[in-house]
Parts: C-alpha cells; structure tokens; sequence
C-alpha cells in the first residue's frame, strides 16, 4: 500500500510538472512573413522552441543571418523534425496550401497545431484538417492578428449587450494594406501569397477571412443564408493572377455583413463598422473605438487597454494556455476550428459567387 501511494505521489508530481513546464513547440514553415513573431520572439516561459522545418536553403541562411538562432534547429524533413525534437505543437508559417499537410503529419503523432489565418486554401482542405483533428483528438487553432485587439473583443462584448446596439444589423469590415509588393514583402511571401494555388486567391483570402471571422464569432455561428462577392484585379501589371480587391455580402436571417478585403487602400487598416437598432460601434484600430447610442447627446471615442479588456496579446502564450487547460476555446471563438471551417466556407461561397456572378446560397433558395 506504501509503494502504490508513493507511486501516485511520483505520478502526480511528474503530471505537475508538465504542465508548468513550457510547451514545446516546432515551426513548420518560415516563408510567412509573420514568422519574425516567432522567430524572434524574446524567451518567456511559457514554450520553448525546439525545431524549425524549411526546405528553402537560401531562406534558412538568410534567417540565420539575421538572427540568434541555432542551425541546429533546422530540419528539412517534416516528419523528420517532429520524430526528432517531440514538440507538443506546431506553429505553421508557410502557405496556406501546405496546412494540410502540416496537419497530416502532427495530428496522428498527437501534436496540437496553430496555422496563420486562413485555416485552409478550400473547403476540400479544410474538411479532411477537421477530420484529422477530431480523430486524434489535437487543438487545431487559427490565428488572426485581430483577435489579439482590445477593441475587437470589447466591440463583441458591446454587440452581446443586446442593451446596447439593439442587437446586430449591418457589420462592415475594412482590412488589407496598400498591396504586398508595395509594403515590401519578402520574394519567398510574395511567390505564394500571390499564386491562386498555394494562397486560394488574392486579397479575398488574405484579407476577406478577417471579416468572416469576426462576423461568424458575433454571430454565434449561425450559418449565412447566401454569399454575393466582386472580385477585381486593378493591378494586372503585379497581380496578374489573383484578385487585388474583394467585395464580399454575406446575408443572414437578421443581419448583413459587408467585407472590404483589398490590396489597394492608400495605407493599412483593419476596422470595422457595427451597426445595431440603438447604436454603433467603430473600432479605428486594436484599441481606439467611436460608439453611439440613441440615448447619447455626443458620440464617445474610447481607446480600450488590456487592463479593461482582459485579452491575450502574443497568440503563442494563447495556445500554450490552450494545450495546458488553462483557457477552454469555446465553439466559434475567434480562434476556434468551428469558426474557422466556416470562414473557409463563405471564402470558397465568394470566389464561386464571382466567377459565375451569381449569388451563392447556404441552403435552398429562399
């Protein structure tokens, strides 16, 4: 009897142990230019980084050129590098395309994974990425940089107030940058950001799953009735073989949102316009905000701090909280596989919707 409550007291230590240990986390793929957030990223506690998967030899060498890294921790094998060095998650910064295979190869060795937004480049992908996850029972999370915005989180608090909107009616979304050659790029990002194949499209990939993200998380999921989308290419002479600019309508029982993804406004922006029956809801950046009610004599410009909106701003100590059970990602939270696998669904609905300008509808036609 002894020896059994000893060995549960050594089971119990080593399980407490691991879970204040850091997560041990791999990068499949550094073509994203977003990847300096991991690749630079100061040391905290909460992961470590144990391996690194490029097969672009002249983009390891520039990386290590430009950083503290060890060469050490690069491998050009994907299964390779995860039999190596064991890591309990994968972040993924390369295309969109290769998602699926990032999760083809993690999900059965049980290896939680976090993909830059979108989720995936298709419907097609995204189904079989859902199927894996579920099977081996791995978190499977998309990261947007608007989910880390105080005004993003303090807007859906606003728009659950049925108090003080009234409810949601209209959303409209802003988001893109002057175009990825313009704002300088890298040529790796660049090759697959702008290729129909390896990114799913242009602008409206890019930046049209901002709004369709954030519109499925205040709407609770509830699936669009239709989807009606334009998509342009004003600069054929950079972009000739994607959209630069999307206009995307996605229509609910009760509410519109309008989703403005372009590789053409003057200077980078992501915002949006709320609209409910008693007010509004502009957020101008990650924390300033304009808000209106009916009872209000003026409008109210609230710049909104992390202290006053309890919200997690580095999406790695995110998804170390997430695998450690500190946090619970609930159906259709912002960075949830729910939500996600239906942002890929209104994505594939618009660039469908454009090619046959017809409106694409979720359910029979009404």
């Amino acid at each position: 009897m002894r020896l059994s409550i000893v060995g549960c007291l050594l089971c119990l230590a080593g399980y407490i142990q691991g879970q204040t240990e850091p997560v041990r986390v791999a990068v499949a793929g550094i073509s994203h230019g977003h990847s300096a957030w991991i690749l630079n990223r100061p040391e905290k506690d909460d992961i470590r980084l144990v391996g690194i998967f490029e097969t672009d030899q002249r983009l390891v060498s520039q990386t290590l050129a430009k950083s503290k890294l060890k060469r050490e921790l690069f491998f050009d094998d994907l299964g390779k590098m995860l039999d190596a060095v064991k890591p309990e998650a994968v972040v993924a910064f390369g295309s969109i395309y290769d998602h699926l295979q990032v999760v083809q190869a993690c999900a059965p060795r049980g290896i939680h994974v976090m993909v830059e937004k979108p989720l995936a480049v298709s419907v097609e992908h995204a189904a079989i990425m859902e199927s894996l996850a579920k099977k081996h029972r791995i978190h499977l999370l998309t990261n947007y940089e608007t989910s880390w915005y105080t005004s993003t989180n303090k807007a859906g608090e606003l728009v659950a107030d049925s108090n003080y909107t009234g409810g949601l009616i209209k959303a409209v979304f802003h988001h893109g940058h002057e175009g990825p050659k313009e704002i300088g790029v890298s040529k790796e990002f660049f090759e697959w950001l702008t290729d129909p194949v390896k990114n799913g499209g242009g602008a409206v990939i890019d930046f049209g799953c901002y709004g369709a993200n954030i519109m499925t998380w205040l709407m609770k999921g509830e699936t669009p009735l239709s989807v009606t989308a334009s998509l342009r290419t004003f600069k054929p002479g950079i972009y000739p073989k994607v959209d630069d600019d999307a206009t995307i309508v996605v229509q609910y029982k009760n509410a519109t949102a309008i989703i403005q993804a372009s590789w053409n406004w003057p200077f980078g922006r992501k915002d949006m316009e709320l609209y409910g029956k008693t007010g509004y809801i502009i957020t101008l950046n990650s924390s300033d905000m304009r808000i209106k009610r009916k009872s209000d004599k003026n409008e109210y410009h609230r710049k909104y701090s992390v202290e006053e909106v309890p919200v997690y701003q580095d999406p790695f100590t995110y998804f170390a909280d997430v695998i450690r059970g500190k946090i619970i990602v609930k159906p259709f939270d912002l960075y949830s596989l729910e939500n996600n696998l239906q942002v890929v669904k209104v994505l594939e609905a618009a660039k469908e919707s454009a090619k046959s300008g017809q409106t694409v509808y979720f359910t029979a036609n009404p």
